[in-house]
């Protein structure tokens, strides 16, 4: 089993955070995992994307052309990567920075106000945990306890007092995925 997911936005985002994230979990669960940041000289607004491989058995390359999940966290991001996601995989979107349907009918996928949600727990910048719990709902590669627990193990000591909050994201994002609703309540 091989997993391979892009996620994409801009800097500020926390995408290198959440790719880094699922690479420190599945090194944790002891499977083979590659992470590949990408970002533009801007320390806020620039590109950011990352790919992280998964998998059970060695990884014969870091590159990434049909992704099985993309998790894009703006409209530009979208149009990037939605037709490259592999037919029956995975598409999350941000549509609170979204405001156009997805294109195509032959994959999993959820749009979600992550910002909105974020918010709702508090601090906008748990958007990325918000989008990371719904993309694990729908394509289970690593539990959300496993990703928790990463956290956990991971955080520098500063931000520890943060952990409750990112638990919560991750856990609204895959009820709102789950709910198939579109709206926060």
């Amino acid at each position: 089993m091989q997993t391979e997911i892009i996620i994409a936005g801009f800097g500020g985002q926390g995408i290198l955070f959440a790719g880094q994230l699922l690479a420190y979990a599945a090194m944790d669960a002891k499977m083979e995992v590659t992470w590949i940041p990408s970002y533009g000289p801007e320390m806020r607004g620039g590109t950011a994307n990352c790919t992280v491989i998964i998998a059970d058995e060695e990884i014969g390359s870091p590159n990434v052309r049909n992704p099985k999940s993309v998790m894009a966290f703006n409209l530009p991001s979208l149009d990037k990567y939605e037709a490259l996601v592999y037919p029956g995989g995975t598409l999350i979107a941000n549509s609170s920075l979204i405001n156009r349907p997805f294109e195509r009918d032959d994959l999993k996928s959820v749009r979600l106000p992550a910002n909105e949600i974020a918010e709702k727990i508090g601090d906008r910048r748990l958007v990325n945990m918000v989008m990371l719990g719904a993309m694990l709902d729908k394509s289970p590669v690593l539990s959300l306890e496993s990703i928790e627990e990463a956290l956990r193990n991971h955080l520098p000591e500063r931000h520890k007092h943060l952990l409750p909050a990112n638990y919560q994201a991750l856990r609204e994002g895959a009820a709102f995925s789950q709910s198939g609703s579109e709206s926060v309540t």
